[in-house]
This record gives structure tokens, sequence and C-alpha cells, in this order.
């Protein structure tokens, strides 16, 4: 997903109410996901075997319900041009919040360097 997420960012993500498929806020409010939000959803199972889940772009959702993800590095990984629009049961979550990962001149160096 870079260049919007880069390794090391922590994400905050709002999970999916099981029983609805759609996001639940701590007050039990609902937000359906809309076009461009991040989401984190559960990929088919690929030739070597189940895939981890991942982050995309949500770019729509289809009138059956179905929703089209894609990377933000077009021709990069897994997404719906690979495996078509997934099943609304697939959704697992929204990102609502990026946490940048430490800059590599703020971690702690290593003893003896």
């Amino acid at each position: 997903m870079e260049p919007t997420l880069r390794t090391g960012d922590r994400l905050l993500v709002r999970l999916v109410d099981p029983a609805q498929r759609r996001p639940t806020d701590a007050a039990g409010g609902r937000a359906r996901p809309r076009a461009g939000d991040l989401v984190v959803v559960r990929l088919p199972d690929g030739p070597q075997g189940p895939r981890p889940w991942a982050v995309k772009r949500l770019r729509r959702v289809e009138p059956s319900g179905a929703l089209w993800v894609e990377s933000d590095a077009p021709g990069v990984g897994v997404d719906s041009w690979t495996v078509g629009a997934l099943p609304s049961d697939r959704l697992l979550g929204r990102v609502i919040l990026r946490l940048p990962g430490r800059p590599r001149s703020l971690r702690p160096m290593p003893p003896g360097r």
C-alpha cells in the first residue's frame, strides 16, 4: 500500500460488527465504509493456500454489496483486479488512523555502535 502506508506504520482499525457486516463504533453507531476508505479485508485463498489479511483502498461498493478493493500501487499485490469483487463478509474493518513508524534516526542504537 505504499506510498500511503509504509513498513512500521501502525493502524487503528474500527472492526466490523459480524452480525451486520458494517463497521461499528464504541457507542454502537454504524458507518458504512465509503469509496476512498482504507479497509482491512480477508482475501480469498491463493494457489499456495490462505492469504493474510490485507489493507486495501475501497474503490466502490457494487449494487450486490460486493466490495471492489485496490492497492494504492497499481499492479502490485493482490486486489480486485486479481480476485474480483469481494463479498461483504470479507470486510474485517475500516482504518481510522495511521500512526507512522519511528524514523530510523529515532530508533535506539544497538550496543557497540
